[in-house]
């Protein structure tokens, strides 16, 4: 590499400070390159600290590449070769060489120890710093030069002109565009000749029409089972953790469900119910509330539903019984306790549709694949362009799955720049 380099003349420039952003440019700087990062925020890492609900679900712990890579439905096949170069394990092995070991939770997601976010960030700035990265924050990028099928650099909103031998785009895609990720790089793309599947909300919450759902804004309940429904006809179901809240339901269950479900509201009436009790038939739950109702037969059913129902819902539920709740439950008819069974197996929902990319986790859309050398992440239109992380057309679950496609692009990209700089 030439030392006579002018100021704004780099190896490498970095379009994006998020996580493909920060590993690409912290593992390009390490190989010895001369890397310039610009992040349009005023910090970096912006969507990366409220990932995981600010402890960031940096990975999934399935060490089985091809078991892991089956979350990408059809992109599976073109990802083997750079999870090949860099995997799950490489991640666990990556952060703690950077002083920043991992814990395997429930459902094999993966936090930081420390669990927070920003301890991520600080880890990955620090890398970057270590490796003599140029960072650039607030600056916005205008437009990507090129001669010919080469890019030379970028102009910025200023008008100023930061050259490179090599650039990376690791923008993100659209979701939570209060973060910076407002598919700039989309756009930029698709000038530049790229085919770009146009995103739209994919792993995100429902919106839902039921009042008594929005009554339970805040409640969490860690293992309900959803069965959803088209046109009366049931499509499928999952189990998982489920939160209320003001506008519908979220959690990990409902955004996992998300992109079946928005295939369902192009053609159908959605609904669903929510099994409250999942591993208990009727008939043993039946037995249950029997056996409450035994111990309090003086007490109406208002006051004994409490213990009936999953915690902290029975205020919310109990008008859906359309039964007397001052009754007491001594004089409870066979046909009105069964009727209580059969609600807390089956809580009627009513889709509406899906939140927007404000509460989006991921998006869906982005460049297709077939244009890209997946091996090195390499643009096949521009061989010195990179193309990284949610800006490639890959559907996938959340659950660490999002952020390990941004460390397995960002570093094996890094590791191709020699392709292209030598």
């Amino acid at each position: 590499m030439a030392q006579d380099r002018l100021k704004n003349e780099y190896d490498v420039i970095v379009v994006g400070g998020g996580a493909s952003g920060l590993m690409v440019a912290g593992r390009a700087g390490e190989l010895g390159y001369r890397v310039l990062l610009l992040e349009k925020n005023r910090t970096l890492g912006r969507k990366l600290n409220i990932t995981g609900g600010g402890r960031c679900n940096i990975t999934n712990g399935v060490f089985d590449t091809r078991e892991f890579l089956q979350v990408y439905g059809s992109a599976q096949d073109f990802l083997f070769s750079p999870f090949a170069q860099f995997g799950v394990k490489d991640t666990f092995s990556f952060f703690e060489r950077l002083g920043l070991p991992l814990v395997v939770e429930a459902r094999t997601r993966v936090f930081p120890h420390t669990q927070k976010a920003e301890d991520v960030t600080k880890t990955l700035a620090k890398y970057l710093k270590n490796g003599g990265v140029v960072v650039r924050t607030e600056v916005k990028v205008k437009k990507i030069l090129k001669e010919g099928q080469k890019i030379i650099g970028v102009e910025l909103a200023d008008k100023s002109v930061c050259r490179g031998r090599a650039l990376v785009l690791a923008t993100g895609g659209v979701s939570h565009p209060e973060t910076g990720s407002t598919g700039d790089g989309f756009k930029w793309l698709a000038e530049l000749g790229h085919t770009v599947r146009t995103p739209s909300p994919d792993v995100v919450p429902l919106e839902v029409s039921d009042e008594w759902v929005k009554e339970l804004s805040g409640v969490s309940l860690s293992f309900m089972k959803i069965t959803f429904f088209a046109d009366g006809l049931k499509t499928f179901a999952k189990k998982g953790k489920i939160l209320f809240t003001h506008f519908g339901l979220s959690g990990p269950l409902i955004l996992n469900s998300a992109r079946e479900v928005k295939k369902m509201l192009e053609h159908s009436q959605v609904t669903a119910t929510i099994d409250a009790f999942p591993d208990t038939d009727l008939g043993s739950l039946e037995k249950q509330i029997i056996k409450i109702f035994d111990a309090n037969k003086n007490k109406v059913l208002k006051t004994v539903f409490k213990d009936i129902a999953p915690h902290g819902t029975a205020e919310a539920l109990l008008p859906l019984l359309t039964l007397d709740p001052q009754k007491k439950v001594h004089s409870l008819t066979k046909e009105e306790r069964k009727k209580i069974v059969q609600l807390l197996k089956a809580l009627p929902v009513t889709i509406t549709g899906l939140m927007g990319f404000d509460r989006a986790v991921v998006s869906d859309g982005g460049v297709a694949l077939t244009e890209i050398d997946t091996r090195t992440m390499q643009s096949k239109l521009y061989p010195n362009l990179f193309i990284l992380g949610d800006l490639l057309d890959i559907n996938r679950q959340s659950g660490g799955y999002s952020l390990q496609l941004c460390w397995t692009t960002g570093f094996v990209a890094a590791e191709h720049l020699k392709d292209v700089l030598g």
